[in-house]
């Protein structure tokens, strides 16, 4: 039983074909941040946080092709399944929110 005030997101179906890592990122970050100061720690998750998004950062090319790729899946995903609004628009702000990149050509 997930407790009062812990954010999480639904399990993500692998039919989808999201990268596993990303999915990993995806759910860590939403309970990082978005989970009250009963059930994490503030500081201690926003440092977390913030070691995930420098990781991110570091993608390129290909690999920050296949994030945007997999988050445009997940985000019509996501409308489709009637997901809280919130949620709709962390998946479709979370790479520049985070300043980890733009759309590569």
């Amino acid at each position: 039983m997930v407790p009062e005030g812990a954010a999480v997101f639904p399990l993500i179906p692998e039919e989808l074909g999201i990268h596993p890592l990303l999915l990993s990122v995806l759910h860590a970050m939403v309970f990082l941040i978005g989970s009250s100061d009963e059930v994490v720690e503030c500081k201690a998750a926003e440092e977390a946080a913030q070691y995930l998004v420098a990781y991110m950062q570091r993608l390129k090319d290909a690999d920050l092709q296949r994030i945007h790729e997999d988050l445009a899946t997940l985000a019509a995903h996501a409308r489709a399944d009637k997901w809280p609004n919130q949620d709709i628009q962390f998946l479709e702000t979370f790479l520049n929110e985070f300043g980890i990149g733009a759309q590569p050509e």
